[in-house]
Protein backbone atom coordinates (compact mmCIF):
# COMPACT_ATOMS: atom_id res chain seq x y z
CA UNK A 1 0.00 0.00 0.00
CA UNK A 2 2.99 2.10 0.25
CA UNK A 3 4.73 3.95 3.46
CA UNK A 4 3.23 6.45 5.30
CA UNK A 5 5.04 9.92 4.84
CA UNK A 6 6.17 11.52 8.42
CA UNK A 7 7.59 14.73 9.12
CA UNK A 8 10.23 14.53 12.37
CA UNK A 9 13.74 14.01 12.32
CA UNK A 10 14.04 10.24 11.71
CA UNK A 11 16.54 9.63 14.07
CA UNK A 12 18.31 11.27 16.73
CA UNK A 13 21.97 11.44 17.98
CA UNK A 14 23.19 8.65 20.66
CA UNK A 15 22.96 11.63 23.07
CA UNK A 16 19.56 12.18 22.14
CA UNK A 17 18.70 8.19 22.29
CA UNK A 18 20.37 8.33 25.95
CA UNK A 19 18.09 10.88 27.17
CA UNK A 20 14.52 9.33 26.02
CA UNK A 21 12.22 8.70 28.47
CA UNK A 22 9.12 7.13 28.79
CA UNK A 23 6.09 9.19 28.72
CA UNK A 24 3.64 8.28 32.12
CA UNK A 25 0.30 7.94 30.22
CA UNK A 26 -1.38 4.71 29.15
CA UNK A 27 -1.32 3.54 25.55
CA UNK A 28 -5.11 5.21 24.10
CA UNK A 29 -5.15 8.37 26.30
CA UNK A 30 -6.88 10.96 24.52
CA UNK A 31 -4.55 14.18 24.53
CA UNK A 32 -6.83 17.17 24.90
CA UNK A 33 -7.10 19.30 21.80
CA UNK A 34 -9.42 22.66 20.57
CA UNK A 35 -12.15 22.31 17.48
CA UNK A 36 -13.35 25.20 16.00
CA UNK A 37 -16.43 24.29 13.95
CA UNK A 38 -17.24 27.06 11.23
CA UNK A 39 -21.25 27.50 11.04
CA UNK A 40 -23.67 26.26 13.30
CA UNK A 41 -25.62 24.23 10.69
CA UNK A 42 -26.64 20.84 10.51
CA UNK A 43 -22.69 19.92 9.95
CA UNK A 44 -21.88 22.14 13.47
CA UNK A 45 -24.91 20.77 15.27
CA UNK A 46 -24.24 16.90 14.30
CA UNK A 47 -20.28 17.72 15.34
CA UNK A 48 -21.62 18.68 19.16
CA UNK A 49 -23.89 15.67 19.17
CA UNK A 50 -21.14 12.74 18.17
CA UNK A 51 -18.15 14.34 19.87
CA UNK A 52 -19.87 14.64 22.93
CA UNK A 53 -20.85 11.05 22.32
CA UNK A 54 -17.79 9.21 20.73
CA UNK A 55 -14.63 11.86 21.60
CA UNK A 56 -12.59 12.66 24.71
CA UNK A 57 -10.66 15.54 25.82
CA UNK A 58 -12.18 17.61 23.47
CA UNK A 59 -13.05 21.60 23.79
CA UNK A 60 -15.57 22.31 21.07
CA UNK A 61 -16.43 25.57 19.53
CA UNK A 62 -18.50 26.24 16.55
CA UNK A 63 -19.04 30.04 15.85
CA UNK A 64 -21.99 30.85 13.70
CA UNK A 65 -22.13 34.22 12.12
CA UNK A 66 -26.21 34.52 11.91
CA UNK A 67 -28.25 35.23 14.97
CA UNK A 68 -29.31 31.35 14.86
CA UNK A 69 -28.65 28.07 14.17
CA UNK A 70 -29.90 26.68 11.03
CA UNK A 71 -27.58 27.16 8.49
CA UNK A 72 -29.05 27.40 4.50
CA UNK A 73 -32.49 26.48 6.13
CA UNK A 74 -32.10 29.64 8.44
CA UNK A 75 -30.93 32.23 5.81
CA UNK A 76 -33.21 31.24 2.98
CA UNK A 77 -36.22 32.05 4.13
CA UNK A 78 -38.41 33.35 0.85
CA UNK A 79 -41.70 32.46 -0.16
CA UNK A 80 -42.18 28.87 -1.33
CA UNK A 81 -39.01 27.60 -0.04
CA UNK A 82 -38.41 24.12 0.49
CA UNK A 83 -36.39 20.90 0.16
CA UNK A 84 -36.83 18.40 -2.72
CA UNK A 85 -35.33 15.54 -0.57
CA UNK A 86 -38.26 13.18 1.37
CA UNK A 87 -38.32 14.47 5.03
CA UNK A 88 -37.74 11.32 6.41
CA UNK A 89 -34.25 10.91 5.29
CA UNK A 90 -33.23 14.92 5.60
CA UNK A 91 -32.62 14.45 9.48
CA UNK A 92 -30.33 13.10 11.85
CA UNK A 93 -30.11 9.16 12.78
CA UNK A 94 -29.75 10.26 16.40
CA UNK A 95 -32.43 13.02 16.17
CA UNK A 96 -35.42 10.85 14.57
CA UNK A 97 -38.86 12.94 13.78
CA UNK A 98 -42.01 10.96 13.57
CA UNK A 99 -43.82 14.45 13.58
CA UNK A 100 -42.82 15.50 9.48
CA UNK A 101 -46.31 17.00 8.31
CA UNK A 102 -45.66 15.73 4.67
CA UNK A 103 -43.45 13.36 2.27
CA UNK A 104 -41.31 16.78 1.54
CA UNK A 105 -41.68 19.44 3.36
CA UNK A 106 -41.59 23.55 3.31
CA UNK A 107 -37.64 25.34 4.83
CA UNK A 108 -39.28 26.81 7.90
CA UNK A 109 -40.40 23.10 9.14
CA UNK A 110 -36.68 21.77 9.10
CA UNK A 111 -35.65 24.99 10.44
CA UNK A 112 -37.99 24.29 13.33
CA UNK A 113 -36.69 20.95 13.41
CA UNK A 114 -33.25 21.79 13.82
CA UNK A 115 -33.98 24.44 16.22
CA UNK A 116 -36.09 21.39 18.38
CA UNK A 117 -33.17 19.40 18.02
CA UNK A 118 -30.54 21.88 19.59
CA UNK A 119 -33.41 22.64 22.20
CA UNK A 120 -33.78 18.73 23.14
CA UNK A 121 -29.90 18.41 23.61
CA UNK A 122 -28.58 21.27 24.88
CA UNK A 123 -26.19 21.87 21.65
CA UNK A 124 -26.51 25.78 21.84
CA UNK A 125 -23.68 25.42 25.14
CA UNK A 126 -20.80 24.95 22.06
CA UNK A 127 -22.67 27.57 19.38
CA UNK A 128 -21.33 31.33 19.80
CA UNK A 129 -24.04 33.04 17.77
CA UNK A 130 -23.31 36.11 16.01
CA UNK A 131 -19.81 35.52 15.84
CA UNK A 132 -17.83 35.92 11.75
CA UNK A 133 -14.34 34.28 11.60
CA UNK A 134 -12.50 36.65 9.69
CA UNK A 135 -8.99 34.81 9.43
CA UNK A 136 -7.67 31.80 9.90
CA UNK A 137 -3.89 31.15 10.01
CA UNK A 138 -1.70 27.75 11.09
CA UNK A 139 1.22 28.19 13.65
CA UNK A 140 3.71 25.26 12.57
CA UNK A 141 5.98 25.56 15.34
CA UNK A 142 2.89 25.43 18.00
CA UNK A 143 0.55 23.03 15.63
CA UNK A 144 -2.15 25.47 16.46
CA UNK A 145 -4.65 27.53 14.44
CA UNK A 146 -4.77 30.63 15.13
CA UNK A 147 -8.47 32.22 14.65
CA UNK A 148 -9.59 35.63 14.39
CA UNK A 149 -13.83 36.50 14.91
CA UNK A 150 -15.73 39.27 14.93
CA UNK A 151 -18.13 39.51 17.81
CA UNK A 152 -20.64 41.38 15.67
CA UNK A 153 -22.89 42.26 18.89
CA UNK A 154 -20.27 44.47 19.97
CA UNK A 155 -18.02 44.63 17.21
CA UNK A 156 -15.16 43.31 19.26
CA UNK A 157 -12.19 41.25 17.77
CA UNK A 158 -11.65 38.15 19.77
CA UNK A 159 -8.35 36.11 18.94
CA UNK A 160 -8.98 32.07 19.84
CA UNK A 161 -6.67 29.37 18.69
CA UNK A 162 -7.51 24.92 17.98
CA UNK A 163 -5.71 22.04 16.94
CA UNK A 164 -8.35 20.77 14.00
CA UNK A 165 -9.80 23.73 12.42
CA UNK A 166 -13.58 22.34 10.83
CA UNK A 167 -14.90 24.16 8.05
CA UNK A 168 -18.69 23.37 8.33
CA UNK A 169 -20.04 26.41 6.74
CA UNK A 170 -21.51 24.80 3.52
CA UNK A 171 -20.62 25.21 -0.32
CA UNK A 172 -23.87 27.61 -0.67
CA UNK A 173 -23.68 30.47 1.41
CA UNK A 174 -22.41 33.19 -0.20
CA UNK A 175 -25.12 34.92 -2.01
CA UNK A 176 -24.54 37.64 -4.72
CA UNK A 177 -26.26 39.70 -6.72
CA UNK A 178 -26.55 38.90 -10.66
CA UNK A 179 -23.72 40.68 -13.15
CA UNK A 180 -26.47 42.88 -14.76
CA UNK A 181 -25.85 46.74 -15.70
CA UNK A 182 -27.93 49.13 -13.48
CA UNK A 183 -28.98 46.65 -10.79
CA UNK A 184 -28.80 48.70 -7.90
CA UNK A 185 -30.40 51.91 -10.02
CA UNK A 186 -33.90 50.06 -9.38
CA UNK A 187 -36.11 52.52 -7.40
CA UNK A 188 -39.00 49.85 -6.46
CA UNK A 189 -38.02 46.60 -4.01
CA UNK A 190 -35.33 44.65 -4.95
CA UNK A 191 -34.49 41.40 -3.09
CA UNK A 192 -32.41 38.30 -3.36
CA UNK A 193 -33.94 35.01 -2.63
CA UNK A 194 -31.16 34.50 0.02
CA UNK A 195 -31.83 37.45 1.94
CA UNK A 196 -35.23 37.56 1.74
CA UNK A 197 -37.05 40.73 3.80
CA UNK A 198 -39.90 39.39 5.59
CA UNK A 199 -41.75 42.75 5.68
CA UNK A 200 -42.24 42.99 1.84
CA UNK A 201 -45.76 42.85 0.68
CA UNK A 202 -46.09 40.77 -3.21
CA UNK A 203 -49.49 40.52 -3.18
CA UNK A 204 -50.72 42.54 -6.57
CA UNK A 205 -47.61 43.21 -7.82
CA UNK A 206 -46.08 43.41 -10.67
CA UNK A 207 -43.00 41.18 -10.22
CA UNK A 208 -39.69 39.93 -12.06
CA UNK A 209 -37.97 37.19 -11.02
CA UNK A 210 -34.90 36.14 -12.31
CA UNK A 211 -33.48 32.68 -12.77
CA UNK A 212 -34.97 28.92 -12.66
CA UNK A 213 -32.72 27.25 -10.54
CA UNK A 214 -34.16 25.75 -7.70
CA UNK A 215 -34.76 29.09 -5.47
CA UNK A 216 -36.31 30.67 -8.85
CA UNK A 217 -38.81 27.87 -9.34
CA UNK A 218 -39.96 27.64 -5.98
CA UNK A 219 -40.30 31.69 -6.45
CA UNK A 220 -42.43 31.69 -9.47
CA UNK A 221 -44.88 28.62 -8.41
CA UNK A 222 -45.29 31.08 -4.77
CA UNK A 223 -45.68 33.97 -6.52
CA UNK A 224 -48.11 33.08 -9.28
CA UNK A 225 -51.27 32.69 -7.74
CA UNK A 226 -50.42 36.45 -6.18
CA UNK A 227 -48.86 38.55 -8.50
CA UNK A 228 -50.83 40.77 -10.35
CA UNK A 229 -47.94 40.09 -13.40
CA UNK A 230 -44.83 38.11 -13.24
CA UNK A 231 -42.04 37.57 -15.42
CA UNK A 232 -39.74 34.68 -14.81
CA UNK A 233 -36.28 35.47 -17.29
CA UNK A 234 -34.02 32.31 -17.52
CA UNK A 235 -30.99 32.77 -19.26
CA UNK A 236 -30.76 28.71 -19.49
CA UNK A 237 -33.43 25.94 -19.89
CA UNK A 238 -33.74 23.04 -17.12
CA UNK A 239 -34.86 19.71 -16.38
CA UNK A 240 -38.19 19.96 -14.84
CA UNK A 241 -38.60 16.22 -13.51
CA UNK A 242 -40.72 14.21 -11.24
CA UNK A 243 -40.28 13.75 -7.67
CA UNK A 244 -37.47 12.43 -5.59
CA UNK A 245 -38.19 9.18 -4.38
CA UNK A 246 -41.41 9.18 -6.98
CA UNK A 247 -42.09 5.47 -5.63
CA UNK A 248 -43.04 6.80 -2.45
CA UNK A 249 -44.42 10.18 -2.91
CA UNK A 250 -48.19 10.85 -4.30
CA UNK A 251 -49.95 10.20 -7.18
CA UNK A 252 -47.80 11.48 -9.66
CA UNK A 253 -44.82 12.38 -7.48
CA UNK A 254 -47.32 14.55 -5.88
CA UNK A 255 -46.43 15.36 -2.40
CA UNK A 256 -48.73 14.10 0.24
CA UNK A 257 -49.56 15.12 4.50
CA UNK A 258 -48.83 12.20 6.77
CA UNK A 259 -52.04 10.33 8.92
CA UNK A 260 -51.83 10.81 12.47
CA UNK A 261 -51.81 7.08 12.14
CA UNK A 262 -48.70 6.64 10.33
CA UNK A 263 -47.11 9.09 12.57
CA UNK A 264 -48.08 7.03 15.72
CA UNK A 265 -46.59 4.04 13.30
CA UNK A 266 -43.26 5.82 13.32
CA UNK A 267 -43.44 7.40 16.93
CA UNK A 268 -43.59 4.07 18.42
CA UNK A 269 -42.95 1.08 16.23
CA UNK A 270 -38.46 2.14 15.18
CA UNK A 271 -38.39 -1.12 12.97
CA UNK A 272 -41.08 0.17 10.93
CA UNK A 273 -39.48 3.54 10.45
CA UNK A 274 -36.02 1.80 9.65
CA UNK A 275 -38.00 0.39 7.30
CA UNK A 276 -39.30 3.15 5.78
CA UNK A 277 -36.23 5.45 6.02
CA UNK A 278 -34.02 2.72 4.47
CA UNK A 279 -36.62 2.26 1.17
CA UNK A 280 -36.72 5.41 0.66
CA UNK A 281 -32.83 5.87 0.84
CA UNK A 282 -32.28 2.66 -1.63
CA UNK A 283 -34.33 4.22 -4.16
CA UNK A 284 -32.62 7.59 -4.05
CA UNK A 285 -29.07 5.51 -4.43
CA UNK A 286 -30.49 3.23 -6.79
CA UNK A 287 -30.86 6.00 -10.13
CA UNK A 288 -26.49 6.41 -10.31
CA UNK A 289 -26.97 4.88 -14.06
CA UNK A 290 -28.95 7.77 -15.26
CA UNK A 291 -25.76 9.89 -14.53
CA UNK A 292 -23.71 8.22 -17.08
CA UNK A 293 -23.83 9.60 -20.83
CA UNK A 294 -25.00 7.02 -23.50
CA UNK A 295 -26.45 4.58 -21.22
CA UNK A 296 -29.96 3.31 -21.42
CA UNK A 297 -31.46 4.98 -18.22
CA UNK A 298 -30.09 8.50 -19.61
CA UNK A 299 -32.23 7.94 -22.89
CA UNK A 300 -35.46 6.70 -21.01
CA UNK A 301 -34.78 10.06 -18.69
CA UNK A 302 -34.32 12.39 -21.46
CA UNK A 303 -37.15 10.98 -23.78
CA UNK A 304 -39.50 10.53 -20.93
CA UNK A 305 -38.45 14.17 -18.88
CA UNK A 306 -39.03 15.90 -22.43
CA UNK A 307 -42.87 14.09 -22.94
CA UNK A 308 -44.06 14.95 -19.50
CA UNK A 309 -42.33 18.98 -19.57
CA UNK A 310 -44.64 19.10 -23.00
CA UNK A 311 -47.07 17.73 -21.32
CA UNK A 312 -47.29 19.96 -18.48
CA UNK A 313 -47.21 22.83 -20.24
CA UNK A 314 -49.93 22.30 -22.44
CA UNK A 315 -50.65 24.91 -24.90
CA UNK A 316 -47.93 26.61 -23.81
CA UNK A 317 -46.06 23.84 -25.21
CA UNK A 318 -45.71 25.26 -28.59
CA UNK A 319 -43.92 28.66 -27.47
CA UNK A 320 -42.30 27.97 -24.11
CA UNK A 321 -40.61 23.95 -24.90
CA UNK A 322 -37.76 25.40 -26.71
CA UNK A 323 -37.03 27.77 -24.22
CA UNK A 324 -37.19 25.27 -21.16
CA UNK A 325 -36.44 21.68 -22.33
CA UNK A 326 -32.89 21.28 -22.50
CA UNK A 327 -31.35 20.06 -25.99
CA UNK A 328 -26.97 20.74 -25.67
CA UNK A 329 -27.08 18.81 -22.13
CA UNK A 330 -28.30 15.56 -20.84
CA UNK A 331 -30.68 15.07 -18.30
CA UNK A 332 -28.83 15.39 -14.95
CA UNK A 333 -25.98 18.03 -16.26
CA UNK A 334 -27.61 20.50 -13.74
CA UNK A 335 -29.10 19.92 -10.88
CA UNK A 336 -32.57 18.08 -11.55
CA UNK A 337 -35.41 19.95 -10.07
CA UNK A 338 -38.90 18.45 -9.10
CA UNK A 339 -42.04 19.77 -11.10
CA UNK A 340 -43.95 19.97 -7.73
CA UNK A 341 -42.57 22.68 -5.06
CA UNK A 342 -43.68 22.03 -2.12
CA UNK A 343 -46.05 24.67 -0.78
CA UNK A 344 -49.27 22.88 0.32
CA UNK A 345 -50.06 19.05 -1.00
CA UNK A 346 -52.43 20.53 -3.67
CA UNK A 347 -50.93 23.32 -5.92
CA UNK A 348 -49.56 22.59 -9.07
CA UNK A 349 -46.74 22.74 -9.99
CA UNK A 350 -43.77 25.51 -11.70
CA UNK A 351 -44.58 24.18 -15.47
CA UNK A 352 -48.69 24.99 -14.81
CA UNK A 353 -47.80 28.43 -12.93
CA UNK A 354 -45.72 29.16 -16.13
CA UNK A 355 -48.87 28.41 -18.30
CA UNK A 356 -51.01 31.09 -16.30
CA UNK A 357 -52.39 34.32 -17.82
CA UNK A 358 -50.08 36.20 -15.78
CA UNK A 359 -46.83 34.96 -16.18
CA UNK A 360 -44.51 35.16 -19.12
CA UNK A 361 -41.28 33.83 -19.90
CA UNK A 362 -38.26 35.96 -20.86
CA UNK A 363 -35.34 33.73 -22.29
CA UNK A 364 -31.52 35.61 -22.01
CA UNK A 365 -33.14 38.73 -22.85
CA UNK A 366 -31.99 41.19 -20.16
CA UNK A 367 -29.85 43.98 -21.89
CA UNK A 368 -30.30 46.77 -18.22
CA UNK A 369 -31.98 47.31 -15.27
CA UNK A 370 -33.86 50.60 -15.38
CA UNK A 371 -35.43 52.98 -12.77
CA UNK A 372 -38.79 51.58 -12.86
CA UNK A 373 -38.34 47.76 -14.68
CA UNK A 374 -35.88 45.90 -16.62
CA UNK A 375 -34.88 46.50 -20.33
CA UNK A 376 -34.89 44.08 -23.11
CA UNK A 377 -31.66 43.48 -25.32
CA UNK A 378 -34.65 45.00 -28.15
CA UNK A 379 -35.24 48.12 -26.23
CA UNK A 380 -38.50 47.58 -24.68
CA UNK A 381 -38.57 48.23 -20.92
CA UNK A 382 -41.43 46.06 -18.82
CA UNK A 383 -41.92 47.62 -15.67
CA UNK A 384 -41.69 46.13 -12.15
CA UNK A 385 -42.68 46.70 -8.50
CA UNK A 386 -40.31 43.83 -7.77
CA UNK A 387 -37.49 42.64 -8.75
CA UNK A 388 -36.27 39.05 -7.33
CA UNK A 389 -32.52 37.79 -7.76
CA UNK A 390 -32.81 34.18 -7.56
CA UNK A 391 -29.33 33.70 -8.83
CA UNK A 392 -27.76 31.55 -6.59
CA UNK A 393 -23.93 31.90 -4.75
CA UNK A 394 -20.45 32.32 -5.46
CA UNK A 395 -19.62 28.87 -6.27
CA UNK A 396 -15.76 29.03 -6.69
CA UNK A 397 -15.53 27.37 -3.56
CA UNK A 398 -12.55 29.49 -2.61
CA UNK A 399 -12.56 30.96 1.15
CA UNK A 400 -14.22 34.27 1.66
CA UNK A 401 -11.44 34.98 4.30
CA UNK A 402 -8.22 34.38 4.90
CA UNK A 403 -6.96 30.68 5.71
CA UNK A 404 -3.31 30.64 5.71
CA UNK A 405 -1.20 26.96 6.03
CA UNK A 406 1.97 26.05 5.75
CA UNK A 407 4.45 28.36 4.24
CA UNK A 408 2.29 31.45 4.37
CA UNK A 409 -0.21 29.52 1.62
CA UNK A 410 -3.28 31.59 1.39
CA UNK A 411 -6.08 28.89 0.65
CA UNK A 412 -7.82 31.93 -1.84
CA UNK A 413 -4.74 31.67 -3.66
CA UNK A 414 -4.27 27.68 -3.79
CA UNK A 415 -7.74 27.83 -5.22
CA UNK A 416 -7.86 30.48 -7.51
CA UNK A 417 -7.79 28.75 -11.04
CA UNK A 418 -9.75 25.52 -8.96
CA UNK A 419 -10.18 24.06 -6.05
CA UNK A 420 -9.01 21.18 -4.87
CA UNK A 421 -9.33 18.48 -2.18
CA UNK A 422 -8.62 15.26 -1.44
CA UNK A 423 -11.50 12.61 -1.31
CA UNK A 424 -13.63 16.04 -0.88
CA UNK A 425 -12.56 16.82 3.07
CA UNK A 426 -8.98 17.68 3.60
CA UNK A 427 -6.18 19.75 1.66
CA UNK A 428 -2.74 19.56 1.14
CA UNK A 429 -0.81 22.39 2.52
CA UNK A 430 -3.26 22.82 5.18
CA UNK A 431 -2.53 20.84 8.29
CA UNK A 432 -5.36 19.89 10.65
CA UNK A 433 -8.10 21.07 8.28
CA UNK A 434 -11.36 19.92 7.67
CA UNK A 435 -14.14 20.79 5.00
CA UNK A 436 -17.22 19.34 4.86
CA UNK A 437 -19.10 18.73 1.51
CA UNK A 438 -16.05 20.15 -0.16
CA UNK A 439 -14.87 20.26 -3.60
CA UNK A 440 -15.75 16.71 -5.46
CA UNK A 441 -18.50 15.82 -2.85
CA UNK A 442 -21.85 13.94 -3.61
CA UNK A 443 -23.90 17.10 -4.43
CA UNK A 444 -26.11 15.53 -6.80
CA UNK A 445 -26.31 12.30 -5.11
CA UNK A 446 -29.06 12.50 -2.48
CA UNK A 447 -29.81 13.86 1.01
CA UNK A 448 -27.12 15.95 2.51
CA UNK A 449 -27.63 14.44 6.07
CA UNK A 450 -26.29 10.95 6.23
CA UNK A 451 -23.15 12.30 4.00
CA UNK A 452 -23.00 14.80 6.61
CA UNK A 453 -22.79 12.05 9.34
CA UNK A 454 -20.57 9.86 7.15
CA UNK A 455 -17.92 12.64 6.96
CA UNK A 456 -17.62 13.11 10.71
CA UNK A 457 -16.55 9.46 11.48
CA UNK A 458 -13.99 9.72 8.53
CA UNK A 459 -12.90 13.10 10.70
CA UNK A 460 -13.52 11.37 14.32
CA UNK A 461 -10.80 8.81 12.86
CA UNK A 462 -7.97 11.70 11.89
CA UNK A 463 -8.72 13.30 15.27
CA UNK A 464 -8.30 9.98 17.41
CA UNK A 465 -5.05 8.66 15.90
CA UNK A 466 -3.72 12.60 16.22
CA UNK A 467 -4.75 12.03 20.12
CA UNK A 468 -3.76 8.78 20.68
CA UNK A 469 -0.91 8.33 18.97
CA UNK A 470 1.32 11.72 19.87
CA UNK A 471 1.09 13.59 16.26
CA UNK A 472 0.84 17.24 15.98
CA UNK A 473 -0.70 17.27 12.64
CA UNK A 474 -2.19 15.70 9.61
CA UNK A 475 -2.88 16.58 6.00
CA UNK A 476 -2.91 14.99 2.84
CA UNK A 477 -0.11 14.53 0.43
CA UNK A 478 -0.34 16.74 -2.43
CA UNK A 479 0.51 14.00 -5.00
CA UNK A 480 -2.54 12.32 -3.34
CA UNK A 481 -4.67 14.86 -4.30
CA UNK A 482 -3.27 15.58 -7.62
CA UNK A 483 -4.07 11.30 -7.88
CA UNK A 484 -7.61 11.77 -6.82
CA UNK A 485 -8.37 14.82 -9.54
CA UNK A 486 -7.01 12.81 -12.40
CA UNK A 487 -9.49 10.41 -11.57
CA UNK A 488 -12.37 12.26 -11.37
CA UNK A 489 -11.71 14.26 -14.23
CA UNK A 490 -10.99 10.85 -16.20
CA UNK A 491 -13.77 9.87 -14.85
CA UNK A 492 -16.37 12.83 -15.42
CA UNK A 493 -15.86 12.25 -19.35
CA UNK A 494 -18.01 9.68 -18.66
CA UNK A 495 -20.82 11.81 -17.26
CA UNK A 496 -23.66 14.08 -18.12
CA UNK A 497 -22.51 16.41 -15.75
CA UNK A 498 -19.68 16.93 -18.26
CA UNK A 499 -22.10 18.20 -20.37
CA UNK A 500 -22.26 21.75 -21.95
CA UNK A 501 -24.01 23.36 -19.12
CA UNK A 502 -24.02 26.12 -16.42
CA UNK A 503 -24.27 24.86 -12.82
CA UNK A 504 -23.01 25.92 -9.55
CA UNK A 505 -21.00 22.65 -9.46
CA UNK A 506 -19.00 23.53 -12.31
CA UNK A 507 -18.67 26.94 -11.12
CA UNK A 508 -21.35 28.98 -13.05
CA UNK A 509 -19.40 27.81 -16.06
CA UNK A 510 -19.99 25.68 -19.27
CA UNK A 511 -16.61 24.27 -19.78
CA UNK A 512 -15.24 23.86 -16.60
CA UNK A 513 -14.95 20.34 -14.96
CA UNK A 514 -17.40 19.12 -13.09
CA UNK A 515 -16.44 19.38 -9.18
CA UNK A 516 -18.98 16.40 -7.81
CA UNK A 517 -18.34 13.38 -6.72
CA UNK A 518 -16.73 10.33 -9.56
CA UNK A 519 -19.15 7.58 -8.64
CA UNK A 520 -22.01 6.47 -6.90
CA UNK A 521 -23.22 7.71 -3.69
CA UNK A 522 -22.12 4.09 -2.07
CA UNK A 523 -19.05 4.51 -4.05
CA UNK A 524 -18.48 7.48 -1.74
CA UNK A 525 -19.75 5.87 1.35
CA UNK A 526 -17.27 3.06 0.70
CA UNK A 527 -14.32 5.28 0.00
CA UNK A 528 -14.63 7.08 3.11
CA UNK A 529 -15.57 4.00 5.60
CA UNK A 530 -11.61 4.59 6.87
CA UNK A 531 -8.87 6.55 6.01
CA UNK A 532 -5.83 5.90 3.66
CA UNK A 533 -3.30 6.53 6.07
CA UNK A 534 -0.45 6.05 3.69
CA UNK A 535 -2.35 9.16 1.42
CA UNK A 536 -1.29 11.65 4.51
CA UNK A 537 1.70 13.57 5.75
CA UNK A 538 1.57 12.97 9.72
CA UNK A 539 3.98 15.32 12.11
CA UNK A 540 5.20 13.44 14.97
CA UNK A 541 4.86 14.86 18.94
CA UNK A 542 7.83 13.58 19.70
CA UNK A 543 10.98 12.36 18.15
CA UNK A 544 10.64 8.50 18.88
CA UNK A 545 7.55 7.27 16.88
CA UNK A 546 6.40 5.00 19.82
CA UNK A 547 6.64 7.34 22.46
CA UNK A 548 2.98 7.06 22.59
CA UNK A 549 2.98 3.61 23.95
CA UNK A 550 3.46 5.24 27.55
CA UNK A 551 4.43 3.53 30.61
CA UNK A 552 3.35 0.28 29.70
CA UNK A 553 -0.32 0.25 30.67
CA UNK A 554 -3.77 0.69 28.21
CA UNK A 555 -6.41 2.44 28.70
CA UNK A 556 -8.18 -0.84 28.54
CA UNK A 557 -6.50 -1.52 32.25
CA UNK A 558 -8.33 0.72 34.09
CA UNK A 559 -10.75 -0.33 36.60
CA UNK A 560 -14.19 -1.76 35.62
CA UNK A 561 -13.31 -1.80 31.60
CA UNK A 562 -14.15 -5.59 30.07
CA UNK A 563 -10.33 -6.99 30.27
CA UNK A 564 -10.90 -9.70 28.00
CA UNK A 565 -13.00 -7.41 25.28
CA UNK A 566 -11.32 -9.31 22.37
CA UNK A 567 -13.29 -12.82 23.06
CA UNK A 568 -17.09 -10.89 23.56
CA UNK A 569 -17.55 -11.40 19.14
CA UNK A 570 -15.69 -14.07 17.08
CA UNK A 571 -16.35 -11.50 14.15
CA UNK A 572 -15.48 -8.38 15.91
CA UNK A 573 -12.90 -6.70 14.11
CA UNK A 574 -13.69 -7.86 10.24
CA UNK A 575 -16.77 -5.61 9.90
CA UNK A 576 -14.81 -3.48 7.63
CA UNK A 577 -13.77 -5.44 5.22
CA UNK A 578 -16.30 -4.55 2.89
CA UNK A 579 -16.49 -6.64 -0.94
Amino acid sequence: MGSISIEKEMSGSSAERDSYEIEEYPLGEAKPLKVICIGAGATGLNLIYRTRRHLKNIDLTVYEKNPSIGGTWFENAYPGCACDIPSHIYQFLWALNPEWSSFYVTGPEILKYLTEVTKRYQLDQNIRTQHLVTRAEWCEEDGIWKVTIIDQTTGQEIQDFCHFLVNGAGFLNHWQWPDIPGIQSFKGTLLHSAHWDQSVQLSGKRIAVVGNGSSGIQLVTALQPIAERLTNFIRNPTWISTSYAQAFAGPSGSNFFYSEQQKEEFRNDPSKSLQYRKAIETDMNSNFAFSLSGSPQQAQAVEGVTKMMKSRLGSRSEDLADKLIPTEFGFGCRRVIPFRVVLNCHRTGYLESLTAPNVTVEYDSIAQVVENGIKLKNGTILEYDAIICATGFETSWRPRFPIIGRDGIDMRKQWKDRPKSYLSCTVANFPNYFVFLGPNSPLSHGSALPSIEHLTKYLFQLIYKVQTQNYKAVEPLEEAVNDFIEHADKFMERTVWAGKCRSWMKGGKKDSPPLTHPGSRLHWFQMLQEPRWEDYKWTRGSRNRFAYLGNGWCTMDEEGKDKAWYMNDPDQGFERLVY
